[in-house]
């Protein structure tokens, strides 16, 4: 380790729809330096080593070391992942102690910029025209900082999506909604068929309690008022009180917390863990809890049960399938998403910790970690390689994305993000009126 300088059978339709047509390589026009990357024999010699920290849990840490060390043999490198508990907390103790790493991973690009006098700009380590050059449009410019690029994506999730279980859908005759209003008649339907719950909608994830609200938050935002309200709702000039939050906080409220929508309203929301999927598979109807909807990210599907699970790994999708979050009225289909961002700490530069870097920015290093779940930010990623249709569906929805927001609360500074949590836990439960919870999260800015 480099010391630092500084102390520091899925239905076919729903498939369809989201799958769209394979990713054709795209170039971004996003750019964020001048300067030339430097040459390789212009850096300093490696010593064969380099450390990376991140977030990632077992099964992705394993399979993005598998990566690893194959590209580590091929370049004379040894490339070791450590996987922190609590990242954002870890990394600042390990710089503290002058411990970090070459390369950290951040589960949120505003820790990573938080740390920015801690990292290099990448374009001094590597040509970052190669990754800019291939990553879906919004990817590439999560991590600038004074119009440098610091950060950039290894792997991502996608949120905007409605998992549902075809065998329940058919059971009660009911269809796959293609708009906002096929939604609203559906859960009408179901509510006036007392056939069971419309959302299955837990928000509970110990201290990160609220999270999965604000994805609900996000997705509304950006596809009732465009990219535009959403950078500016992210870094402050939008504030949460303004008309066009509060019109996604009604239509959340509408949605989930309107009388018979969720299993116990609120209330029960906050308390029911995010990933408590067994309801959407449930058969015995109102009573023994059945929910008929559950919009979660693409990596929920390592939290359905065991059979489940099984099913996909088979090729078996009679009770699990996707269709996109419809768009709202007036609005546009969005995709919302997130992703680990890596960067390069200050006085770690060298010919072995550059080629490690290129290496992770690149579509390459996911070709095993995609088994987990895991999804590539690169439009033209080798969707062949994802494990099955269910996973290849959600990477092609990202891909293909016209209008991608990177989760919005991850990029907003640490004490926005943890009111939002809390404060929009509060709104579901009924303690806050939007107004108020507003109120207290803009003060955090």
């Amino acid at each position: 380790m480099k010391k630092a300088t500084k102390f520091v059978a899925v239905s076919a339709a729903s498939l369809l729809v989201l799958a769209g047509c394979a990713a054709e390589e795209t170039v971004t026009d996003e750019t964020t330096s001048a300067a030339p990357a430097p040459a390789v024999e212009e850096l300093p010699a490696g010593d064969g080593s380099v450390t990376i920290y991140g977030g990632y849990g077992e099964a992705q840490a394993a399979a993005f070391q598998q990566a690893l060390d194959e590209f580590g043999a091929a370049n004379g490198i040894e490339i070791t992942f450590e996987s922190l508990a609590a990242y954002d907390t870890d990394i600042q103790v390990a710089i503290e102690s002058g411990q970090e790493p070459d390369i950290g991973m951040w589960p949120q690009p505003g820790g990573l910029k938080n740390l920015a006098e801690y990292l290099v700009p990448l374009d001094t380590v590597f040509d970052t025209s190669v990754p800019l050059g291939t990553l879906v449009p919004g990817w590439g410019s999560l991590a600038e900082v004074d119009g440098q690029l610091f950060g950039l994506p290894v792997s991502a999730n996608q949120k905007s999506l409605v998992f549902y279980n075809p065998e329940a859908f058919a059971a009660a005759g009911y269809d796959v909604p293609g708009s906002e209003s096929e939604l609203q008649a559906l859960e009408a339907q179901i509510i006036a068929d007392g056939s069971g719950y419309p959302w299955c909608a837990g928000i509970e994830s110990g201290g990160a309690t609220g999270w999965a609200f604000t994805d609900w938050m996000e997705q509304y935002v950006l596809g009732l008022h465009g990219s535009d309200v959403y950078a500016k709702w992210v870094t402050g000039e939008v504030d949460f009180a303004s008309d066009e939050i509060s019109a996604a906080a009604e239509l959340v409220s509408a949605r989930l917390l309107a009388e018979g929508h969720v299993n116990g309203g609120g209330v029960s929301m906050a308390t029911d863990n995010f990933g408590n999927t067994a309801p959407l598979f449930e058969t015995g109807g109102k009573s023994a809890g059945q929910c008929f909807m559950l919009r979660q990210g693409s990596f929920i599907t390592s939290f359905m049960p065991e059979d489940i699970q099984a099913e996909i790994a088979a090729g078996d999708y009679s009770r699990i399938s996707v269709f996109p979050v419809p768009a709202p009225e007036g609005g546009q289909a969005a995709v919302i998403g997130g992703g680990d961002i890596f960067a390069v700490f200050d006085g770690h530069v060298d010919q072995d910790v550059a080629a490690v870097a290129a290496f992770i920015a690149s579509p390459e290093v996911l070709k095993y970690q995609v088994a987990t779940g895991d999804l590539s930010p690169h439009a033209t990623f080798d969707l062949s390689l994802y494990p099955n249709d269910l996973i290849r569906s959600f990477g092609a929805g990202l891909a293909n994305a016209a209008v991608f927001g990177f989760d919005a609360s991850d990029q907003m500074p640490a004490e926005v993000n943890g009111e939002f949590w809390a404060s929009g836990t509060n709104f579901v439960t009924g303690s806050l009126t939007w107004q108020q919870a507003a109120e207290l999260i803009d003060g955090k800015y």
